[in-house]
């Protein structure tokens, strides 16, 4: 598996579907339940800087606090993440979870292919995993399940 192209795709997959939501719909409610588009970069921020957190812990970089947070706070994380961004703009949410995805991109290149890899390196996620399927599932499939669902909305936005 090329986990940098995961992550990349993933990405290029997430930021296509927010190219076409108008400005005056940014902070709108029902894109994901109650949060608005905005509100879901926001929260995919704060999953992209727990993905630094993970990786950082694989090249023994330092590390912030965002991968504790998620294993501390569990199901409060997306609300209490998303809720942290409330009053920053809909461009610096997007700014966010940009750089942040361009460190983990960095930080992966220094981590070997065989050790993304290999299972149980992620004991938090469970012994059976490894680095690679944290990256297709928390990553990849959860920016693809967002990108749905803005989509959708969109859709329905011009219903």
């Amino acid at each position: 598996m090329h986990a940098a192209d995961i992550l990349i795709y993933g990405q290029r997959t997430f930021l296509q579907s927010t190219d076409s939501i108008p400005a005056s719909s940014q902070d709108l409610p029902g894109a994901c339940g109650t949060w608005s588009v905005k509100d879901i970069i926001a929260h995919l921020a704060s999953f992209e800087q727990v993905l630094v957190d993970i990786l950082a812990g694989f090249v023994n970089a330092s590390s912030g606090t965002a991968l504790q947070t998620f294993i501390d706070t569990g199901n409060q994380f997306n609300d209490s993440e998303v809720s942290k961004r409330k009053d920053q703009s809909y461009q610096l949410v997007l700014t966010e979870l940009s750089e942040s995805h361009a460190k983990s991109l960095s930080l992966l290149a220094l981590i070997p292919p065989e050790l993304c890899r290999q299972t149980g390196t992620l004991p938090w996620y469970g012994a059976s995993y490894s680095l690679d399927d944290v990256i297709v599932y928390m990553y990849y499939g959860h920016k693809r399940e967002h990108s749905a669902q803005i989509d959708l909305f969109l859709t329905n936005l011009r219903a």
